[in-house]
């Protein structure tokens, strides 16, 4: 007798599904695994950025493209992605433009604004090191990329059913930080790369009954990957001797690539200390390394020095002309790198490891691999030689022939040189002419940390003669140039001005990075020529400078010719604005149904709606935020009303808003006091509060661009003194407090900041 057969229970088909093929269950756990992945192995962006506020925008966007990667897996996986980056897309207009349609949706300008952010960005990358400000631009570029990897990843891991090609996409935001990191990255941040991968590969479907070994590869790799950390000596790319190519564009660049990890350093939030100067009798320039070779596509590049001679020990001088000879000491509190910074010509370095040498051609004490030294000891000469034997000095006797290079410099150039040195008849008043020509009492040059904007011709004669503005590495790479077009040699000198005189000793900070040029003068050596029009104090005017400064006369003053004509002085033009990227208009989509490949889509629509209701606070305090600055930006009236406002809603939404019953300067140190400001940010405040002042009480009113720095120094420093959670990310006290009671609450609206001049003239007429 045969056995019975068991009747299988048959499933009723699903209307929904398409005829023929089988239900497929949502991978959720995959799904959720995929994000959850890239969030971890993008712990070391923490290591590019300051701060952690762009992680906040990293879990929305992922939350964002997983969500929507839930509700339309069974549509199928291009489809899914295509919705992800549409999901993306939200995500990037809601946080980062003022020109969404409820929030959410673009607008026409909405690409537009994009495309000024992803330049903005890309300018901070050309110059930054890390960890950069965590700014407008740099938080879009991250939010975008995080958002755009998790739809690689989730097509990867989900929709191809291949954790392990995910792994490619993921490379990319763990490779990039790492490249960038000067030191080893941090062990949790390797753990949290590598558990991440092993999320991926054991939250796939159809592998739980595997998970204890799979667990198990996934700890073993974490061990092998702390231990490969341990004995590799650093990761990193700054200042490499080889060089780098120099961001350039349109016409090449004029920028010094080794100097770009000092002088990413001037853009940062807060100044930090790096040497501490002792017995130095008075402000001389430290140099970290000497720069002979410029590339016209490229800029200035470091090349490997010679060999030298062996630290600690006594060197030659190779100069005998008069100066100081002074014993000093370096304390090294932060620096870190492949030069030792010496200064003047070096006569004996001592209490230094034996891994430096010293090149004296180049001028240059270098390290194979980056180096930490406690502090160090150099006796030095300060040379101080006469301006007759400066003059006396003429030609390019002794000097290699790679200082009086200058193939592919534009013939411009050297046209404009030969006017500026008219009638000067040795190497020495050349230089002197040249300085003067972008120091002058009459120089048209300006010193800023934004240059002007190109136009796509050469780099080097936009600069000399349509942006003439800039920062110091503009101003020596421009000027070693132009020495060399009149035959003399010239090198470009990185490392720092004098710093701060405490009084036991000089303070040497970030915000000191500095470049500057040397010049070649036969039996003399090399000489320092600044040709940077510095405002702030640090400049530094060497003796013989001022001598032959003392002997010009205003006849001598030479009358510069640029493209536009010849004849007439020189006057400052105005920066270009910025090209607006083209505005692209979003395509509308015409028809509408409730359901899509047999799958319906009221989900789509009720989470869209809960996503709007739910960014839409961090729309309305991003857009009010913007508006705010712009006000600033522009001047007038409202300037330092909107200023002090946005200072109020960044202070407001970190848990401390203000009192109504304060005054001002009440307000102002209740800010300083709470958020813990530095000296800085305080001369910031500072400077915000007086023009407060003088627009509610004197009606002086701030010009444009006045009160843009101040003010955005500020709120950066309420903003690094404490972090913002999840949920105050996405519901800003401010906005809340605006709908709740403005008065009551003080909130820092544009309105309702000015209106609170009548409590303070009641106050000050106390």
């Amino acid at each position: 007798m045969s056995a019975p057969v068991r009747a299988r229970a048959v499933t009723a088909p699903d209307p929904t599904e398409p005829a023929g093929l089988p239900r497929r269950k949502v991978p959720w756990i995959a799904t959720v695994g995929a994000g959850t992945t890239v969030l971890l192995a993008g712990a070391p962006v923490s290591t590019t950025v300051q701060g952690g506020s762009w992680f906040g925008d990293a879990v929305l966007v992922v939350a964002a493209v997983v969500g929507t990667g839930l509700l339309l897996y069974r549509v199928g996986p291009a489809v899914a992605a295509a919705g992800q980056s549409v999901a993306v897309l939200l995500v990037l207009t809601a946080l980062f433009t003022d020109d969404a349609i409820l929030g959410l949706l673009p607008g026409p300008a909405t690409f537009g604004q994009f495309g000024v952010l992803v330049a903005g960005a890309g300018e901070q990358i050309d110059v930054g090191i890390a960890p950069v400000p965590a700014t407008p631009e740099i938080l879009f570029l991250i939010t975008a990329a995080f958002g755009l990897l998790t739809v690689s990843v989730h097509l990867a891991a989900v929709g191809a059913r291949a954790p392990a090609a995910a792994g490619i996409p993921l490379l990319a935001v763990f490779a990039v930080p790492a490249a960038l990191a000067d030191d080893l990255l941090p062990w949790w941040a390797l753990v949290a790369a590598a558990a991440g991968f092993g999320l991926l590969l054991i939250a796939r479907d159809g592998v739980r009954r595997q998970w204890p070994a799979a667990a198990a590869v996934v700890v073993a790799a974490v061990v092998v990957a702390l231990g490969f950390g341990a004995v590799t000596g650093f990761v990193g790319t700054s200042g490499r001797f080889d060089g780098g190519a120099g961001a350039g564009g349109g016409g090449g660049s004029i920028g010094l690539s080794p100097f770009t990890s000092l002088r990413g350093q001037l853009d940062q939030s807060a100044s930090e200390e790096l040497f501490r100067v002792r017995d130095l009798p008075r402000a001389t320039y430290l140099r970290a390394l000497t720069l002979s070779t410029y590339v016209p596509a490229e800029g200035w590049q470091a090349s490997r020095p010679d060999p030298g001679s062996p630290l600690p020990g006594p060197l030659e001088p190779g100069s005998t002309v008069p100066g100081d000879v002074v014993d000093v000491r370096i304390e090294n509190v932060s620096f870190r790198d492949y030069w030792l910074p010496l200064y003047g010509v070096p006569l004996d370095v001592s209490d230094v490891t034996t891994e430096w040498a010293y090149d004296s051609n180049s001028g240059t004490a270098y390290s194979t691999r980056p180096r930490e030294e406690d502090d160090w000891r150099q006796r030095a000469l300060i040379t101080a030689p006469s301006v007759q034997q400066l003059r006396e000095a003429d030609g390019p006797e002794g000097a290699r022939a790679a200082y009086l290079a200058v193939d592919g410099v534009d013939p411009r150039v050297s046209e404009l040189t030969a006017g500026v040195v008219a009638d000067r008849d040795n190497a020495f008043d050349r230089a002197v002419a040249l300085q003067d020509f972008f120091t002058g009492s009459d120089s048209p040059f300006a010193y800023s940390l934004q240059t002007a904007p190109g136009a796509g011709d050469d780099a080097l004669v936009e600069f000399l003669t349509v942006g003439r503005t800039g920062y110091c590495e503009q101003y020596a790479s421009a000027m070693a140039v132009m020495l060399r077009t009149v035959g003399v040699p010239a090198r470009v000198a990185v490392g720092f001005t004098g710093g701060t005189d405490t009084g036991d000793y000089r303070s040497i900070s970030t915000s000191d990075a500095h470049a500057w040029v040397e010049a070649w003068f036969p039996g003399v050596g090399w000489t320092t020529f600044d040709p940077t029009p510095l405002t702030d104090g640090r400049a530094i005017t060497p003796p013989y400078i001022v001598d032959a400064r003392g002997e010009a006369t205003p006849s001598e003053g030479s009358v510069i010719e640029d493209e536009r004509g010849a004849g007439a002085a020189p006057t400052p033009q105005p920066s270009a604005a910025p090209a607006t990227p083209e505005v692209v208009e979003p395509s509308a989509t015409t028809g509408s149904a409730d359901q899509a490949g047999g799958v319906a889509l009221w989900p789509v629509a009720v989470v869209a709606v809960v996503a709007l209701l739910a960014l839409l606070p961090r729309g309305l305090r991003a857009r009010g935020g913007r508006r705010r600055l712009a006000a600033v930006a522009a001047g007038g009236p409202d300037a330092a009303g909107a200023g002090w406002a946005e200072l109020l809603a960044e202070s407001a939404d970190r848990g401390a808003p203000p009192r109504p019953t304060d005054t001002v300067r009440a307000t102002a140190r209740r800010l300083v006091r709470d958020h813990r400001l530095d000296d800085d940010a305080q001369q910031a405040l500072r400077i915000v509060v007086g023009a407060v002042e003088s627009s509610w009480y004197g009606a002086g009113h701030a010009d444009a661009q006045e009160l843009t720095g101040p003010v955005r120094q500020v709120r950066a420093a309420i903003a690094a003194g404490s972090s913002l959670t999840i949920r105050d990310r996405l519901f800003p006290r401010s906005v809340f407090g605006t709908l709740r009671t403005r008065k009551a609450n003080h909130v820092p609206d544009l309105a309702d900041a000015q209106a609170t001049a009548s409590t303070d003239r009641a106050a000050a007429g106390r």
